[in-house]
């Protein structure tokens, strides 16, 4: 590699794989390309680009077709890692200020957010969580406040994460 990020299209094609590597119900590239939550992947990928470009109303509409189309709410402010795979994507909310590791995974009615504008330090750049690489976040976890998760950490289900949590015991 030649130590620059990669393309927009490569990302895309990542997630695509993704999906099929992690999804047993997926079987092929064209089925992986149904999974709703991929598709809001892809416009949360184009939306972030414009976004670092200080554009503000496209990834605008991008995040609202994003949530429309596959459940999945991205703010276009967040930064996502690679191979980032979401399954039954319904009801995900990542924040602005959200950084995801590579190779993560997020089940349905996950919540990556603040801990709401009458806690949050206004002045303070990170308000959402930041996730590292291949960790695992179960249904209906909400991970809030500018907290650190570890490397290879797995969340469970309906799990309430307030503090930086370096290994899997939430």
């Amino acid at each position: 590699m030649n130590g620059r990020p990669p393309g927009l299209l490569r990302l895309v094609r990542e997630d695509l794989r993704a999906v099929l590597e992690r999804d047993p119900s997926r079987t092929s590239l064209v089925e992986a390309a149904l999974h709703a939550p991929w598709h809001g992947l892809v416009l949360y990928r184009v939306a972030h680009r414009l976004y670092k470009g200080g554009h503000r109303l496209g990834p605008g509409v991008l995040t609202w077709l994003g949530r429309v189309v596959s459940g999945v709410e991205i703010h276009a402010g967040a930064r996502l890692g690679r191979r980032v795979f979401i399954d039954h994507g319904f009801g995900v909310v990542i924040g602005q200020t959200c950084v995801i590791g590579d190779d993560v995974t997020l089940y349905h009615h996950v919540t990556l957010g603040s801990r709401g504008w009458w806690q949050d330090d206004g002045r303070r750049a990170q308000r959402h969580p930041k996730i590292g690489d291949r960790v695992t976040i179960g249904v209906g976890a909400s991970v809030l406040g500018p907290v650190t998760i570890g490397d290879d950490v797995r969340i469970r289900a309906h799990a309430l994460v307030l503090n930086d949590t370096m290994r899997s015991d939430r």
